[in-house]
């Protein structure tokens, strides 16, 4: 379906959104990859189908980015993993020993993998504009796709779509975002401070840094995804509802550092410096889960705390419901911890191997954790959503 045909306010639409999560993203792909063949057989379709032609909207924050660009280009699940794991280890090549004060790693191997990747998608009327690089406007995006990021020049979150009504993607404008090269800016969306270096993009006369989307709250990208499909600030104003707008949310591990032996004299600057930056990661990514589950029709999710329990409610019946939901909310994710492995089913793996962004000792595992976690993916989460 051409993107002109995704962009009409229809009656149904489908948006997935992408965590961050560094080499976690591995995990993300085996449920995609589930996702693709469920909703494929669902459809009765063939090989050729892909998830750019089941959503309307694709999102993605950092590693998040990446497969959420991929996918919006119309690749199959599993080329991206081919992609991914041929490119996994020297994406964390470590930066030479002079430049290791400001990152740990270099960041040219990650840039001229994705420029590769996607100067594949080159079309006839990118190379009649004189580009030599995909840009955010290019038509091979099959999808409306969004990518975040922090502008660190700005001091805020940058999230930026390939919306052709969006304010800032006015090509009448000298800095219009529709030119950005889309490898330059999934690569700043990548861009974790002190794992690598920030990106630098032109913008018409401004010049700006960009880091990693996930130094803002939307790590999780799910509901600003929503609020970029149907608030009018973002000129789509697509209809919400539980039978007109599916939100698929789909996480890269939930990481939990519990410590019941930990003292008062153990948090020195020293264990707050490492410590705080994944604890506000982890806090906001259950926050934007948890706004989510309340706004929506949550139909599938783990657990979030003990007291709100899943805020699973697929037939409308919480008592507590303040408004109703706007849209129907699945949430795919993996629990890192020992408990979280146990449950799935999983208990020879430990949770240090596979929870850091840079865990490339965990590769095969992560993909073993989530084939388990893509067990979740079933048919019936689907129901309203499979008009052919």
């Amino acid at each position: 379906m051409p993107l002109d045909a995704k962009l009409l306010a229809t009656p149904c639409k489908k948006l997935l959104a992408i965590d961050g999560g560094g080499i976690r993203g591995l995990l993300a792909i085996e449920i995609l990859a589930r996702l693709e063949s469920v909703v494929r057989q669902e459809l009765g379709r063939d090989d050729s189908f892909r998830l750019a032609d089941y959503f309307d909207f694709v999102a993605g924050t950092s590693t998040g980015a990446i497969l959420a660009t991929c996918l919006a280009l119309g690749m199959p699940v599993s080329q991206i993993r081919e992609i991914a794991l041929a490119a996994a280890v020297d994406m964390f090549s470590k930066a030479g020993f002079e430049r290791r004060f400001w990152y740990k790693y270099d960041d040219a191997h990650i840039a001229s993998r994705l420029r590769d990747v996607f100067q594949g998608f080159l079309t006839d009327d990118d190379r009649r504009a004189g580009h030599t690089d995909i840009t955010l406007g290019t038509p091979a995006l099959r999808t409306l796709l969004l990518v975040v990021m922090r502008n660190a020049t700005t001091d805020s979150p940058w999230p930026v779509s390939n919306n052709p009504r969006s304010k800032f993607n006015d090509r009448a404008l000298p800095d219009c975002n529709l030119d950005i090269p889309l490898w330059q800016l999934v690569r700043a969306s990548t861009a974790a401070p002190t794992y690598f270096p920030p990106e630098e993009v032109q913008l018409g006369p401004q010049r700006y840094l960009f880091v990693d989307g996930g130094i803002t709250p939307y790590n999780n990208p799910a509901l600003l995804l929503f609020l970029m499909s149907s608030s009018s600030a973002y000129r789509l104003d697509w209809p919400t509802g539980t039978d007109r707008m599916l939100l698929v949310s789909v996480g890269t591990g939930r990481v939990r550092h519990a410590r019941p032996d930990l003292r008062a004299t153990d948090l020195n600057l020293l264990y707050n410096a490492a410590a705080i930056p994944d604890a506000l990661l982890s806090a906001t990514q259950v926050e934007q889960d948890l706004l989510c589950r309340t706004l929506g029709q949550c139909r599938k999710g783990d657990l979030l705390d003990q007291e709100v329990g899943t805020l699973i409610d697929p037939a409308n019946t919480h008592p507590s419901r303040a408004i109703p939901p706007l849209f129907t909310y699945l949430r795919y994710d993996a629990d890192l911890s020992t408990a979280g492995l146990l449950a799935l089913g999983l208990p020879q793996f430990q949770p240090e191997a596979v929870q850091k962004l840079d865990a490339v000792g965990g590769i095969d595992a992560l993909r073993v954790i989530g084939e388990a976690a893509a067990r979740q993916v079933e048919p019936s989460d689907f129901v309203g959503f499979l008009g052919k």
